[in-house]
């Protein structure tokens, strides 16, 4: 009987062991899986690709030739409600962002940026080459003066710099302001001076669909080459120069026009700016118009006239773009495009040229 009530008493220790450790494992599961499902909740993964077709003529060489422009992907860490983080890689170049902010206001009127993204100067350079309606994206004014490439003192920098900004929304988000105080040397770069740069910027929306933006630059450039190119011919490699820069313009947008559940939903809208700038003592100014209409489902007509002079004092530095093209949306933030470019050239760039473009973009 004793022998029979201590194997009684065994096997319900052996099975309450067992359940006990079944309960344990299963609470160690959930565990581990509520850690990965908050861990996953909290990043986000996006990503695009652009590549195409370029033809052109300028000076009568004539250029053929497949591209991939941008192949982007970037991750974006909620540390917290107010406290995220961004990284950002362009894998057909270099690291293009990687930043903190966090949110000191309750209600998005401060927040505070440290690290290397894109400076707020311009209307277009903070936007996403996704966005924007032109096949070459930015203008040539903006593309020089806002550091995205052309510039051969400051070097390639794609609009971005290592710095500290501040922005938020005041008055129900009818104001918006942003303010840096950036390296000034570009993205990826050990400044070289002991100079930092200032950027302001303040954007008013006076009503649904209407933003009016007012942006400047106060800065020291630290020129990464000689100044090679006519237009600027003093400035030498090591050399501190004056860098200042301003722009006004404004954007509308109409309420978006959906063709449907899985293409994009887009306005029909219309931006123009006027920049200029300063290098040394060197003056630079320009401007742009760009508009986009839907016309039938996912289709839309691209329009853009822009200009530029790379020396307000020497006649012959400028180039003016008009530009005519479609774009049609198979998805959503994907989409065909195709451009025709007349340039018009000073007679110190060349003769005109003609400049046709195809481009996909995938971006999810």
């Amino acid at each position: 009987m004793k022998r029979v009530f201590s194997i009684a008493t065994l096997a319900v220790m052996m099975a309450a062991f067992s359940s006990s450790a079944a309960m344990g494992q299963s609470q160690k599961e959930k565990n581990s899986n509520d850690w990965m499902k908050d861990l996953t909740s909290r990043i986000t993964l996006n990503g695009y690709a652009q590549g195409g077709w370029s033809y052109q003529d300028p000076n009568g060489n004539k250029t053929n030739a497949y591209n991939l422009k941008r192949t982007l992907l970037w991750a974006k860490a909620r540390i917290t409600d107010r406290w995220s983080f961004m990284f950002m890689h362009d894998f057909s170049s270099v690291v293009q962002e990687y930043y903190t902010d966090y949110r000191i206001s309750n209600d998005n009127s401060l927040t505070v940026r440290i690290g290397q993204f894109k400076h707020s100067y311009t209307m277009e350079n903070p936007m996403s080459p996704t966005q924007l309606e032109l096949i070459d994206v930015y203008s040539q004014a903006v593309l020089y003066l806002a550091g995205e490439g052309p510039d051969p003192l400051n070097g390639v920098n794609y609009g971005r710099d290592m710095g500290v900004n501040i922005y938020g929304d005041l008055f129900k988000g009818v104001l918006h302001y942003d303010l840096a105080l950036m390296s000034g040397q570009g993205i990826n770069r050990k400044d070289l001076n002991n100079q930092k740069d200032f950027i302001a910027k303040l954007e008013v929306k006076p009503y649904d669909g209407l933003r009016i933006v007012a942006s400047g630059y106060l800065g020291t450039g630290c020129a990464v080459n000689d100044s090679v190119v006519k237009w600027n011919p003093t400035i030498k490699k090591g050399d501190n120069y004056k860098r200042n820069r301003y722009s006004v313009g404004a954007e509308y947008k109409t309420h978006p026009y959906s063709p449907g559940q899985y293409k994009e939903a887009r306005p029909a809208s219309i931006r123009a700016e006027w920049l200029g700038g300063k290098d040394g003592e060197v003056g630079s100014r320009g401007g742009y118009v760009t508009m986009s209409v839907p016309v039938v489902d996912a289709l839309d007509i691209v329009a853009s006239g822009e200009t530029f002079d790379r020396n307000t004092s020497v006649d012959g530095w400028d180039q003016t773009n008009l530009t005519l093209g479609v774009q049609y949306w198979f998805y959503k933030k994907c989409r065909v495009q195709m451009q025709y470019t007349r340039c018009l050239c000073g007679e110190q760039l060349g003769k005109d040229y003609n400049w046709l473009q195809a481009q996909v973009q995938v971006a999810f």
